[in-house]
């Protein structure tokens, strides 16, 4: 429903984990956070007397002064810290090829045992945990400013809990990806980049469905939609109705965010029999009915657009290209420092943090790219969500721009961001937008089909 490359600090081995494991572009997202306040008197209500969209006075997305202060610093804090961050992991990586450190961890793991996959294995576990260990310093700032900021009411032991949580996986998962890439290397040292590839293709699409069913519960409780709302569930049944769908109400579920979060969103995830849409409590307890319809309907357009596997399809074509030009430079970059950093060859499992780096480097030059792609993805659900609810909810476009003006008033959204920012940072178009979109979108009135719903 709502942006979600707020920077919170991302390890290099979650980042790579991200890439070969998860779908880099999922449909929805999470983001940021402060406490819900009355809307200004500029901003649109959905108690506004009824309107066609012609005549709605289209409003803005408006903060008080007090608030657009607090947004602003809150947003200026979060991208200096995602710069720090990217350059703090690109130095510790290139540190730790000074120091030699993943050849010091090769040589413990081939010194322990001679079983290659064991080798791996150990080696991934030291290698990964040293990296994220030595980023904590930058997730630990971010925690920091989510709770300064209200977004966050988690403390400190829950958060460390949930960090060693994704630790044991992505160090348990890293390690038998680590495995096949050198595998690969060591057989076909000139087509190792496309022989994973084809192996990495079936991981994304695994993650994406063994996510809402293993990972996602490890961190948050999800109810299904109609044994906590029935009342809700049976409005947004009206709405599945409508677009002439079935969705099961084994596929909707409400997420315990306020046991962590203060943030309101929902999204939708999963692939398969394992796609749903996932509705937060913290929402549910901000949002009107009318607007949690709007929000299930946006959420319901990924699903029924099929953003998520159109993301995963997306993703899978960006890591090919991204794994040809890791290929190409990794070979420059050992022919000219291999011997320095006591690196035997692009099989050699000390290898490794040259590949991580030269991925960084790529994600982070791609980002705008992935962000405009996203964004794309964000308007089309967006409008799917206004015809789906038109004739069921009164004053839809009116109640659609509230909901974004609740969310962007509870997540603490910058009013009005430098195009370099909305280049750089927004995988969601603008709040301002969405709202002015909201409120002009109005085909019916012109006798025109709807491009979704028809």
């Amino acid at each position: 429903m709502k942006r979600r490359t707020d920077c919170v600090a991302v390890t290099v081995s979650t980042l790579v984990f991200a890439l070969l494991i998860a779908a880099m572009f999922p449909a929805a997202g999470h983001a940021q956070q402060p406490p819900l306040v009355p809307a200004p008197p500029s901003a649109v209500t959905p108690d506004a007397s009824a309107q066609s969209p012609q005549s709605i006075q289209v409003q803005g997305y408006t903060l008080s002064p007090a608030q657009a202060e607090q947004a602003i610093a809150y947003a200026r804090a979060r991208h200096e810290l995602y710069f720090i961050d990217v350059v703090y992991g690109f130095l510790l990586l290139l540190l730790l090829l000074q120091l030699r450190v993943a050849p010091l961890f090769r040589d413990l793991a081939s010194r322990a045992t001679d079983n290659r996959f064991a080798q791996t294995a150990f080696f991934a576990a030291m290698f990964l945990l040293t990296l994220d260990v030595l980023s904590l310093p930058t997730a630990l700032w971010s925690h920091r400013l989510a709770l300064q900021y209200q977004q966050s009411i988690q403390g400190w032991p829950s958060w460390m809990a949930d960090w060693a949580k994704t630790e044991t996986y992505t160090v348990a998962i890293g390690a038998i990806v680590i495995w096949i890439l050198y595998t690969a290397m060591r057989k076909s040292p000139r087509r190792w980049w496309l022989y994973f590839w084809v192996v990495a293709v079936p991981l994304i699409i695994l993650g994406a469905v063994a996510s809402p069913l293993i990972f996602d519960p490890l961190f948050f409780k999800f109810t299904p939609l109609a044994n906590s709302q029935p009342a809700l569930a049976a409005r947004i049944e009206n709405v599945v109705h409508r677009a002439g769908l079935e969705i099961p109400e084994s596929s909707m579920f409400e997420m315990n965010a306020s046991s962590k979060r203060k943030d309101v969103n929902a999204y939708a995830t999963g692939l398969g029999k394992t796609k749903r849409v996932v509705v937060w409590d913290t929402s549910i307890q901000r949002m009107s009915p009318d607007e949690i319809l709007f929000v299930f309907g946006h959420e319901m357009g990924h699903y029924v657009l099929g953003h998520v596997r159109d993301g995963i399809l997306f993703s899978c074509a960006v890591l090919l290209i991204f794994l040809y030009v890791a290929y190409r430079v990794l070979h420059w970059m050992l022919t000219r420092w291999g011997e320095a950093w006591s690196i035997h060859g692009a099989d050699d499992l000390g290898s490794l943090p040259v590949l991580l780096l030269l991925l960084s480097v790529f994600g982070f030059l791609f980002t705008p790219i992935s962000n405009a792609y996203s964004r794309h993805l964000e308007h089309q659900a967006d409008q799917y969500g206004l015809e789906v609810i038109h004739g069921l909810v009164t004053d839809a476009p009116i109640v659609a721009a509230h909901a974004f003006q609740v969310l962007g008033e509870v997540d603490l959204e910058e009013p009005d961001p430098s195009p370099a920012v909305r280049l750089w940072f927004y995988n969601h178009p603008p709040l301002d937008e969405r709202m002015r979109f909201a409120q002009t979108y109005d085909p019916w009135s012109r006798g025109q089909t709807p491009e979704f719903v028809k």
